[in-house]
């Protein structure tokens, strides 16, 4: 009786055990299919009308996007040059597929659209079936928003695409003759960045100390004494400096780690300069 129990008891067991198998097998060999179903191989559209590839990318659950346009002269116009991802990449459903299109061999003149007005140029290049590229403008003398340069040149041959951009003259901006660059501060202490902020003709209006300390009444603040001796925009700051700089906090031992503006900003003499003090 004990044996024939021993033995129902190892029979239920690896029955069960088989079962427990079998469920895992399936399961493994379910997720396979779910996650390979999902996935395919992307076609060769190389050569297709965008039609026929939008079929194809379509029916495998793709999606077609027109990306680009380019002058072929080995492609029929119409048909798909070039696509990403390559023939043959396994991707998902759902994925997109970039294809470029040909134009066939260029036909089509490049205008000279120079001394044109950008809406003139814009109109006359569309109107022959180009695109119109970036538009960038430069400072130079004569009348504003007249093109002065177009890419590619007028009458261009062999083209790789029908875009042309365009280079826009705007108006020359004066120069201010007391107009210099920024110097730096950084790595000063307070009273020598406001003895170089002087000597350039700037002001310091503000000096945050990260020391919080309290402050001193014997000595004045930095804004308000480099504030009260301006200099003139019309004088050099030779000309307008005192022999000594004017006086700043005793008590900030800090120096600048920033300022605005910052290095290399164009200012102009008599503007204001912001700086904070490190600990």
């Amino acid at each position: 009786m004990k044996i024939s129990r021993i033995n129902r008891f190892f029979n239920i067991v690896l029955g069960a055990l088989a079962m427990l198998v079998i469920a895992l097998l399936s399961a493994f060999i379910t997720m396979r299919l779910a996650i390979h179903g999902r996935e395919v191989k992307v076609p060769n559209l190389a050569g297709l009308t965008l039609a026929d590839a939008s079929k194809q990318t379509r029916s495998l659950g793709l999606i077609l996007h027109l990306e680009n346009r380019f002058y072929s002269p080995n492609t029929p116009p119409g048909h798909v040059l070039a696509q990403s991802p390559a023939p043959g990449v396994t991707v998902r459903r759902q994925w997109t597929v970039r294809v470029t299109e040909s134009l066939g061999a260029q036909q089509v003149a490049i205008p000279d659209v120079l001394g044109q007005s950008e809406r003139t140029a814009s109109i006359n290049i569309r109107r022959l079936g180009l695109e119109l590229g970036a538009v960038a403008h430069i400072a130079a003398p004569g009348e504003p928003g007249v093109v002065i340069a177009q890419t590619p040149a007028p009458n261009a041959a062999g083209v790789d695409r029908p875009r042309v951009s365009l280079l826009l003259r705007e108006p020359e901006q004066a120069e201010s003759p007391d107009a210099f660059l920024m110097p730096s501060l950084a790595g000063l202490t307070l009273a020598g960045a406001a003895a170089r902020a002087y000597a350039a003709g700037l002001r310091i209006v503000s000096a945050e100390d990260l020391n919080t300390p309290t402050t001193s009444t014997a000595a004045p603040d930095a804004s308000a004494a480099a504030s009260s001796t301006p200099v003139s925009p019309s004088t050099s700051p030779a000309a307008a400096a005192s022999p000594a700089p004017p006086p700043v906090q005793a008590f900030s031992f800090g120096t600048v780690i920033t300022q605005t503006p910052a290095a290399g900003h164009r200012v102009v003499k008599g503007d204001p300069v912001h700086i904070t003090l490190s600990n």
